[in-house]
C-alpha cells in the first residue's frame, strides 16, 4: 500500500509539470503587450518599462518559466497585477465559496443519482426505469449554464422571486448564505446526476445477474438486503471512480455557475483575472485546480481497498 501511494505521488509530478508548462506559455501567446494591457494604451514608455522591470517581463520566456516553477515549489505563486495582494491570498480568500458550492452540488448529485439508479435497476423496463433514464439523458444533454439560467429566469417569471445577488458569508447570516447556494448547487448537481445515475444502473444490473445473487434469492433473502448488502457494495467501485472524476468537473464547472449566480469563488476569480489579463492569478488558479483534481483521484484510488477488501495494491 505504501509503495503504491508513493508511486502515485511521484506520478503527480509530471502531470503538474505539464500543466504548468501549458498554462505558462498559453498565457504568453495571447496577443498584446502585457505592460500596455495593465497600464493602458496611454501609459508613458518609462512607466511601461518600469512595469516590465518590476515583473521581470523582459527576461527570456524559459527563464521566466523556471523562476515561476521554482517559486511554486516554495508555495509562492507571485503577486497579482491588478490586486494589492499575492496570488496565494487571493485563492485562499475565494476558496471557501468554491468548496462550499462543490460540496453542496456533490451532495445533490448523489442524493438524486443513487436512488434513481437503484430504482431504475431494480424496476427494470418499468415506468420508473424509463423515467430515471429520461432524467439521466436530460442531465447529460442539457449544459449546466442552461440549467443555471433557467433556475434564475423561471422563478422570476412564475413567482416573482430571484435569488440573492449579493453574497453573504456563512458566519454573518447562515440562512441567507444557504439560500444563495440552493439554486447553484441544484444546477450543478442535477447536471452531474445523469452520469452517476446511468453508472449506478448499469453496474447494479450487471451485479444482480451474478450467480451469488441468484443463490441469495434462492435461499429466501428479501430483496432489500440483497440489493443493499450484496449487490450495491460490489457495484459501487466504478461509481466511486465517476464521483471522483466529477469532483474535478465540479471545480471546473463552478466557473460558469459562480458567474451566473454572483458567487465570489475561484471560478469568478478566474473570469475576472482573464478579463483583466492578470496572468499570475490565472496561472495560480489553474495549477491549484489541477492539484486538487489529482489529489482527489489519489484519495479515491486509496479508498478502493477499504470498500472492496479483495483489491490489493502491489
Amino acid at each position: 500500500m505504501t509503495t503504491y501511494i508513493i508511486q502515485r505521488i511521484l506520478l503527480i509530478i509530471p502531470v503538474l509539470f505539464g500543466v504548468t508548462l501549458i498554462t505558462f506559455f498559453a498565457m504568453r501567446v495571447i496577443p498584446g503587450d502585457m505592460a500596455k494591457v495593465q497600464l493602458g494604451e496611454y501609459a508613458t514608455e518609462e512607466a511601461l518599462q518600469a512595469f516590465r522591470d518590476e515583473h521581470q517581463l523582459d527576461d527570456p520566456l524559459p527563464v521566466q518559466y523556471v523562476r515561476w516553477v521554482a517559486d511554486l515549489a516554495r508555495l509562492d505563486m507571485g503577486d497579482s497585477f491588478r490586486r494589492d495582494q499575492t496570488v496565494r491570498d487571493a485563492i485562499v480568500r475565494r476558496l471557501p465559496v468554491t468548496f462550499q458550492l462543490t460540496a453542496y452540488a456533490l451532495v445533490v448529485s448523489l442524493v438524486i443519482a443513487f436512488p434513481a439508479g437503484i430504482i431504475s435497476a431494480v424496476k427494470q423496463d418499468t415506468v420508473w426505469d424509463y423515467a430515471a433514464r429520461i432524467f439521466a439523458m436530460a442531465g447529460l444533454a442539457i449544459p449546466v449554464f442552461v440549467i443555471a439560467s433557467l433556475m434564475i429566469m423561471l422563478p422570476a417569471l412564475w413567482f416573482g422571486w430571484v435569488p440573492p445577488i449579493r453574497y453573504t458569508p456563512f458566519t454573518q447570516d447562515p440562512f441567507t448564505n444557504m439560500v444563495h447556494f440552493i439554486l447553484p448547487a441544484i444546477a450543478l448537481g442535477a447536471s452531474l446526476a445523469g452520469t452517476t445515475t446511468r453508472m449506478v444502473r448499469s453496474q447494479l444490473l450487471e451485479v444482480l445477474r451474478q450467480d451469488y445473487i441468484r443463490t441469495a434469492r434462492a435461499k429466501g433473502l428479501a430483496e432489500r438486503p440483497i440489493v443493499a448488502g450484496h449487490a450495491l457494495r460490489n457495484a459501487i467501485i466504478p461509481v466511486i471512480t465517476i464521483v471522483g472524476l466529477q469532483l474535478g468537473v465540479l471545480i471546473g464547472g463552478t466557473i460558469i455557475v459562480e458567474q451566473i449566480f454572483s458567487l465570489p469563488g475561484l471560478g469568478r476569480l478566474m473570469i475576472e483575472s482573464v478579463n483583466l489579463r492578470d496572468y499570475p492569478v490565472v496561472q495560480g488558479v489553474v495549477v491549484f485546480m489541477c492539484f486538487v483534481y489529482v489529489f482527489v483521484n489519489l484519495v479515491i484510488d486509496i479508498t478502493y481497498g477499504w470498500i472492496d477488501p479483495r483489491i490489493r495494491y502491489t
